[in-house]
């Protein structure tokens, strides 16, 4: 795996292949990344204490053709992009390409549409270049991502459901919950399946290590139901989706669907409206029984007479008169009316290009905090899954600003370290905040002034600097330790996708399990003897692998990549709840979860794992 970058997301990406998958990673980086190095000698420089998975690093001032040739780029699987600049990433895109048509690349682009483009480009010349090139390998050729899309999912999951251990899967985000032991024999749960059995001495909620003292028992990873009910003592990890809390706040479809009358004029208008047309029926039906007219013609003797267009009744009889005279005013009480409805639909409509004020009753809702790139991804998020949100931006030009009036989200304009704005955004009656914005400063302040308003408000504040953002942590915790807090980088939250796709789009995401790693892939039955023919009992291999969901869609209407959501109105096309005795066919996709070990049976390639923990220098038992 190469991995070339300019700032910190490439080191992570290195560490996460390395840590995660058992990968041997070449880092390029220009010289300021690698500590004012470039004097040394050109070439690669290994690590003390490598191992077959370790991280070596080569110094270039940019991805030129040399330097790719140099770290051996037609020689490698796959090579990530990931220089803050879309120029330079494109430029060593196509250069790796013709380099080395299979390669798979995964490139950082800020430019969406720019990206789609590159991508589909790249993918048409390994193509031709490579005729006998299957589907499978075609999809996971080019992977073009962003940083800000892929590190939304984990804070959206980490203000609504208080974890970052997540994977994205059609759409979903599922998540890993560690349940406590509850003494005795384990309650069934209400999870799509157990993912692990927790280590015997394992007491961190948040999930961090077992004890490895002498005879204490690690985590059990994917046990089957045996295991599960006769452990005791022993907290579990099953997978749920994550959802939506508190109450949804009324959509708007001004802007795009129409708007519902109850929007465009208010109650008191529309009962004197209702008013109006029944006292107009029941002159119609005056006029009908008490003149020879017929109703057609009694109803429209009574509008002229309403909208005072008609002759006068000189020569009328007096019930006629006297109809004319009631509906002349109703006609009267009618023009304000009409004129006060104009006025007020005039307003309503016009409010849709304001920002809306949070409501005064408004509680249970996420308050997001910055509504710049990192902040209108999250905010799109949350909006699909109908969480309420409270968003608070000083910048009226914002990035995020058009997306919030368009989808209706109060906003609140202002420094959310000046007085009364956390306030005005009812902070005292949220469940969560989301501290986004492009300064460390700003969201550790608005952070400390949250929790004096709420002591137990949950927080996720983005930060820039790993080290940092692990010291913000610790002391937040040990501040208010019933509160749930996270602090994460951009880089430490995006580095897992880039990661996956870099593994090839099989790979959805992966959980850690205190010093284990759950890993999950969408893997095609066809080919895979564990699969293939067999019931979804029977392909289940306890400690190795297990299939939690199958692809319903058409195989030719599938999409390459579950990892991403789908486009807005796709329906899911995974399902969850397998029957045991279903039979998986040839050409059917299915999601599973698997150890690093189980995988690289399944994929029939070499282990993940050598047999080596890197931490502990001791074998490892294949998790």
């Amino acid at each position: 795996m190469v991995v070339c970058g300019d700032d910190g997301l490439a080191r992570r990406l290195a560490a996460e292949l390395r840590d995660v998958y058992r990968q041997h990673v070449l880092l390029m980086v220009p010289a300021e990344e690698a500590g004012g190095r470039a004097a040394e000698p050109p070439g690669a420089r290994a690590q003390a204490g490598e191992t077959p998975w370790s991280v070596r690093e080569i110094v270039a001032p940019a991805p030129y053709q040399e330097a790719l040739l140099r770290a051996g780029v037609e020689r490698a699987a796959a090579l990530a992009l990931l220089y803050e600049d879309d120029e330079t990433n494109l430029r060593a895109a196509l250069t790796a390409r013709r380099l080395n048509p299979g390669l798979r690349l995964v490139v950082r682009m800020y430019n969406r549409k720019l990206g789609h483009h590159l991508e589909e480009l790249l993918d048409q010349a390994a193509l031709l270049a490579l005729p006998g090139m299957d589907r499978v390998a075609l999809d996971a050729s080019t992977t073009v991502l962003s940083d800000a899309d892929t590190a939304a999912p984990a804070l959206v999951a980490t203000a609504v459901a208080g974890t970052n251990k997540i994977v994205q899967a059609d759409g979903l985000l599922l998540r890993a919950a560690e349940r406590p032991a509850s003494g005795g024999r384990h309650v069934p749960d209400r999870g799509l399946c157990t993912l692990a059995l927790l280590s015997s001495t394992a007491t961190d909620p948040a999930g961090s290590e077992g004890s490895e003292a002498s005879g204490a028992q690690g985590p059990d990873l994917l046990p089957d139901d045996r295991a599960v009910e006769s452990s005791s003592g022993r907290g579990t990890v099953v997978l749920e989706t994550v959802h939506r809390t508190g109450p949804v706040l009324p959509p708007r479809r001004l802007a795009r669907r129409g708007a519902p009358l109850g929007e465009v004029l208010s109650a008191r208008l529309r009962w004197s409206l209702a008013g109006i047309v029944v006292a107009v029926l029941v002159l119609a039906t005056t006029t009908a029984a008490l003149t020879d007219a017929d109703p057609v013609h009694a109803a429209y003797l009574t509008l002229l007479d309403l909208f005072s267009i008609n002759d006068p009744a000189l020569d009328g009889s007096p019930t006629r008169q006297i109809l004319q005279l009631l509906s002349g005013l109703v006609g009267l009480a009618l023009l304000p009316l009409l004129v006060a409805g104009a006025l007020e639909a005039l307003g309503t409509f016009h409010a849709t290009g304001t920002l809306r004020r949070p409501p005064r009753g408004l509680s249970g809702h996420i308050v997001l905090l910055g509504l710049g790139k990192i902040g209108a991804r999250v905010l799109a998020r949350l909006r699909e899954l109908d969480v309420p949100v409270v968003c608070v931006e000083q910048d009226p030009e914002a990035r995020g600003v058009p997306l919030a009036r368009e989808l209706g989200v109060p906003v609140v304009l202002g420094d959310v370290t000046e007085d009364g704005v956390l306030d005005a955004a009812r902070i005292h009656r949220a469940d969560a905040l989301l501290a986004l914005t492009s300064s460390d400063t700003t969201n550790l302040e608005a952070t400390l002034a949250a929790r004096n308003l709420k002591g137990d408000l949950r927080v996720a504040l983005r930060l820039y600097d790993d080290d940092f953002a692990t010291a913000v942590y610790r002391t937040l915790r040990s501040a208010h330790p019933r509160a749930v807090t996270r602090s994460r980088s951009v880089t430490h939250l995006a580095a897992p996708a880039f990661a996956g796709a870099m593994m090839g789009r099989q790979i959805l995401g992966a959980i850690p399990v205190e010093r284990k790693v759950l890993l999950f892939a969408a893997l095609l039955v066809t080919g895979h003897p564990h699969l293939e023919g067999r019931t979804v009992a029977e392909a289940f291999r306890p400690g190795a692998w297990r299939v939690l969901a199958l692809d319903t869609a058409d195989p030719a209407a599938r999409r390459p990549d579950l990892a991403s959501a789908p486009h807005t109105g796709d329906e899911p096309q995974l399902l969850w709840d397998l029957h045991p005795g279903s039979v998986l066919h040839p050409g059917d996709r299915v999601v599973i979860a698997a150890t690093r070990r189980g995988l690289a049976e399944l994929l029939g390639r070499r282990p993940l794992d050598t047999g080596i923990d890197p931490t502990t220098r001791r074998p490892s038992d294949g998790g």
